[in-house]
């Protein structure tokens, strides 16, 4: 069969995984132009030689490139990097949450900006090494978990849209690692036991409190107090940005039990402390939710539920899973996710979204094996989570993404539901936050 090889931009990182991904997309028939970023900020580059994107980085994938007969570019993203992504978690930490760069990534640069060059270079998609299924379809693209449970990446994909991934291929998802290395060997290639990255690629050791310190420098730091949640002074801070949900270390001790932070108030500065139980909870809220297509088990195509895309001015369609109430306009998704009980009500242009209730695996961040929910879409791109299983260390700034087995169907960013209430404490002269 003969047809014209569509041409792919591979982002090559200089690891096995990338370098593997450009046989595969090779042996596919298609027209690969491998491609490195540049990412690092001068004053970074002597600690990122190992690094991701580093300069080693880009002489394996140069290397790589040579072995499969492909061509090979690097490219300067380091000042949108630094802007999107650098800038991001600098200013999460600083507004006391805890960021995930990461998804940032590959939203704004991996699969955003790095479109542009993509285009010029008279691509059809973008490529990458994620352990994820992509699924192509006539109209629209379904995002699925990689076939290996311990590699898969779909989580960090969450946020693409439909335009980004109707035009991204992940050969890898369909694979696991140790195929990965055993096809690496079998090409000769050098990168074939190249140890996986653990770390944030911008962030040496893994050490993100230096890195702020570096970044930020100490006196643009937001120091403040630390008190338990009875509204107890136990000392002070030298920063909100050096706290996340769950730390205990840098704490003041003295407490017969571990102690925990289980809140910050960027407001105020003031960390919160408790006990392991404190950082349980059974509910959250998250904002700039995404909502993807969603797959049925059957592969029928049926106008159902809802996309991230708004519909024309006027158009009516029926869906099932909504209430009675008003309900937000909401392209249907070609495909159905199966919902009991729900019934069947009209979405029109215009109108609010309905608060209609499903039920979700919920994942909280990535380490995170994923539990029950029920999801209640809200206004203003916003969801409430309630957990069937109460979770530990739930964290505003963090990603909670969505499946129905293995499909996604959406996800968006913990954030925190209120401000703590003031309660004055005795002795003392200003009101303290306490949750």
């Amino acid at each position: 069969m003969n047809r014209k090889k569509q041409r792919v931009l591979l982002g090559m990182s200089g690891g096995v995984d990338s370098s593997v991904a450009g046989y595969l997309l090779r042996e596919q028939c298609y027209e690969v132009i491998g491609v490195t970023m540049k990412v690092w900020p001068q004053d970074c580059i002597s600690r990122a030689e190992d690094k991701c994107c580093g300069p080693q980085a880009i002489a394996d994938a140069r290397g790589v490139a040579h072995s499969l007969g492909i061509p090979h570019y690097v490219v300067d993203e380091a000042d949108q990097f630094e802007r999107l992504v650098i800038d991001y978690f600098s200013s999460e930490y600083r507004a006391g949450r805890t960021p995930n760069p990461c998804v940032m990534c590959n939203e704004k640069v991996k699969f955003g900006n790095l479109w542009s060059k993509a285009a010029a270079l008279g691509c059809d998609y973008i490529a990458t090494g994620h352990y994820a299924i992509i699924e192509h379809h006539a109209d629209h693209a379904i995002l699925r978990k990689g076939l290996d449970p311990r590699k898969d990446q779909s989580y960090f994909l969450f946020s693409l849209r439909q335009p980004q991934l109707r035009r991204a291929l992940t050969p890898l998802g369909k694979m696991t690692k140790p195929q990965i290395r055993e096809i690496a060997h079998s090409l000769g290639l050098k990168v074939a036991d190249k140890v996986d990255s653990q770390e944030i690629c911008f962030v040496p050791g893994n050490d993100y409190k230096a890195f702020l310190r570096s970044h930020l420098g100490e006196n643009e730091f937001h120091r403040g107090e630390i008190y338990d949640v009875a509204g107890n002074f136990l000392g002070e801070h030298d920063g909100i940005e050096l706290f996340t949900i769950g730390q205990r270390k840098g704490l003041p001790g003295g407490s017969p039990r571990p102690r925990y932070v289980v809140d910050l108030d960027p407001a105020t500065n003031r960390v919160i402390v408790g006990d392991a139980d404190d950082l349980v909870t059974d509910e959250f809220e998250i904002d700039r939710v995404n909502w993807h297509p969603v797959a049925g088990t059957d592969g029928s195509y049926t106008r159902d539920l809802f996309s991230a895309s708004p519909l024309a001015e006027g158009e009516r369609i029926e869906v099932r899973g909504w209430s009675t109430q008003k309900a937000e306009n909401f392209e249907p998704s070609p495909c159905p996710l199966p919902l009991e009980g729900r019934g069947e009500h009209t979405v029109t242009h215009g109108e609010e979204r309905a608060r209609s209730s499903f039920e979700v695996t919920a994942k909280i961040r990535y380490s995170h094996p994923g539990t029950s929910a029920t999801l209640t879409p809200l206004e203003d791109g916003r969801a409430h989570v309630r957990l069937h299983d109460p979770q530990r260390a739930v964290t505003p700034g963090q990603a909670a993404v969505f499946y129905h087995r293995d499909i996604v169907l959406g996800g968006g960013w913990i954030c925190r539901t209120g401000r703590p209430e003031p309660r004055k404490l005795s002795g003392s002269k200003d009101p303290v936050f306490v949750p």
